[in-house]
């Protein structure tokens, strides 16, 4: 069995103006998994995501990532970060040195690796995903989805086993979902464990292996998707609706995508997979 990356015990978060946002969190993430954490706006998903990288510390209870548990020793944070890449919501929180080169050497930079090496990792990152032409731009004169993709290869950068990313298909189109999407995939064909929060559940069933459903802090429900998908209790208790896949492979289609029309969510999420083997 794959050993577990990721691990909360009876995690814990309460904010300064007293707003409880984590309530007894435990799960568990294994090595190579593809995992969604779904629900509505102020669920705590993106609470979770900071706490797991040491931006929020803990109110009590436990995170172990890849082994090391997280504290407050800099040592420690330091070595949690290069083994879990977080990417922010909203790509300008991360972006912002005057190019896109210098914004994703910034991490190999503070590991005080060599310029050659600083090199290869930014260029072999932008490569990823589909940024390398636009090496020498400044983020800001970039789309909202390639600065998405920017955004990406700066954590790709870092070398991490495990990618984070907190809504990242949020506000792009559907061509630029399914970019982000390809890029997930790829990453996670090489041995990358993902997770992501959304609350587009239309996307969820073409990603993700294994879901957790978020409601008020806590966790409401976990399994495949076709097991929470199949919940229409929990769904409906999590403020969420049935994915609509359907309309989103019709969207891709007419943007000149191969892709035949599927209405079950297992069958959209094969169609899917088989497509981005083929593209970009």
């Amino acid at each position: 069995m794959p050993a577990n990356v990721i691990q909360t015990t009876n995690l814990n978060f309460t904010y300064p103006d007293k707003t409880r946002a984590l309530k007894k969190i435990n799960l568990n993430i294994q090595k190579g998994e593809k995992v969604a954490f779904i629900g509505s706006n102020g669920a705590g998903k993106s609470t979770l995501f900071l706490n797991f990288n040491g931006i929020l510390r803990p109110t009590s209870g436990e995170i172990i990532v890849d082994g090391i548990t997280l504290d407050d020793n800099k040592q420690v944070l330091m070595e949690i970060r290069q083994k879990l890449g977080l990417v922010f919501q909203n790509p300008d929180h991360q972006l912002f040195a005057p190019t896109v080169l210098e914004d994703v050497a910034f991490g190999p930079t503070n590991l005080g690796l060599n310029a050659a090496e600083i090199e290869k990792r930014v260029d072999s990152s932008l490569q990823k995903v589909g940024m390398l032409e636009f090496k020498h731009k400044p983020p800001h004169h970039l789309s909202g989805g390639q600065k998405k993709r920017v955004a990406i290869a700066g954590i790709l950068a870092m070398k991490p086993d495990i990618m984070v990313l907190d809504e990242p298909t949020s506000g792009l189109d559907p061509y630029g979902v399914f970019q982000i999407l390809k890029i997930l995939h790829d990453l996670h064909k090489e041995g990358m464990t993902i997770l992501l929060t959304s609350h587009d559940v239309d996307i969820i069933p073409l990603f993700a292996d294994r879901i957790y459903v978020m409601h008020h802090g806590e966790v409401a429900g976990e399994g495949t998707p076709e097991k929470i998908f199949s919940s229409p209790e929990l769904v409906k208790k999590a403020h969420l609706r049935q994915p609509q896949v359907a309309d989103l492979l019709y969207s891709l289609k007419n943007t000149g995508i191969d892709i035949k029309i599927k209405l079950t969510v297992a069958e959209a999420r094969d169609e899917l997979l088989r497509i981005l083997g083929k593209h970009i």
